[in-house]
């Protein structure tokens, strides 16, 4: 987790902060981007646009929205804001509202935070983690939380995710049938391939590992305008409902998961996809 920790300092940590609304509460993050020096008002404002143009899909688990806009001259430096709300808000998710935690993140390209987006995945969908994160006292508790492996490398035994066949006694599961494309790819998408996509991609990931189909199926971050051009190469899309509906059709099955940290949603999803 150290580099979770490393991108989020304790300037960047604001508890218990009030907000009337999510302009407010994106706004907070972002301007704690700015005095730690991350980026500038304008990435801040792009924050904001880009739900107002995208709809909620940044709300990508029950009371959590990760705030994060393209790679831009406005952002200094990879670096993320944390804020604890003293009363949730509603950005207007249809499952996941309100938000009681706005994270935010500015990042120089698409790949300097792979693995710290990972780290935030195993965290928040670590229930006692979690719990510990929502009562964290002080900044620096909450900091200190963030260093620690304290989540366990699995999620709670109710978000469980296991190999088709080892859920039935088998041993391992069998490879996905053979298609035209080769290895398998399946892509994440969200508004700006940076931020929730990463984030539903660190879960997937976790989930093709446990089914031991990570040799036969690649996965991919990125962004709605590119998904259009790359879905050709890939075997289904997995994303928010918001961009599902901006995708639209694009001649491959696209599921849409509402909690990125849930490997049981994603778990689900897959067994769909490929009927097992």
């Amino acid at each position: 987790m150290s580099e979770l920790s490393e991108l989020i300092p304790v300037e960047a940590i604001h508890l218990d902060v009030a907000a009337p609304d999510w302009q407010a509460a994106v706004r907070t993050a972002g301007n704690l981007l700015v005095e730690t020096g991350v980026s500038t008002d304008t990435y801040t404002q792009e924050m904001i646009r880009n739900v107002a143009e995208n709809g909620p899909y940044i709300v990508i688990a029950p009371g959590f929205a990760f705030a994060h806009a393209r790679p831009s001259p406005a952002v200094r430096r990879t670096g993320m804001s944390w804020v604890r709300l003293a009363s949730p808000v509603n950005f207007g998710h249809e499952t996941n509202d309100p938000v009681h935690l706005v994270v935010a993140l500015a990042a120089t390209d698409a790949g300097a935070h792979t693995e710290a987006m990972g780290a935030l995945a195993r965290l928040l969908a670590d229930s006692d983690t979690s719990a510990a994160l929502d009562h964290a006292a002080t900044p620096q508790a909450l900091r200190q939380i963030l260093a620690g492996d304290t989540a366990s490398t699995d999620t709670a035994p109710s978000d469980a995710a296991s190999s088709p066949t080892a859920s039935s006694g088998g041993g391992e599961a069998a490879a996905p049938k053979k298609s035209g494309h080769g290895m398998h790819k399946i892509l994440t998408v969200c508004g700006n391939g940076v931020g929730t996509s990463l984030f539903l991609k660190s879960t997937l990931d976790k989930v093709l590992d446990r089914w031991n189909w990570g040799r036969y199926i690649t996965t991919e971050a990125t962004d709605t305008i590119s998904a259009k051009g790359k879905a050709s190469e890939a075997v289904a899309i997995m994303t928010s409902r918001e961009i599902g509906r901006t995708l639209g059709d694009v001649g491959i099955p696209v599921r849409v998961i509402e909690d990125f940290t849930s490997t049981k949603e994603v778990d689900a999803a897959l067994r769909d996809l490929y009927d097992v």
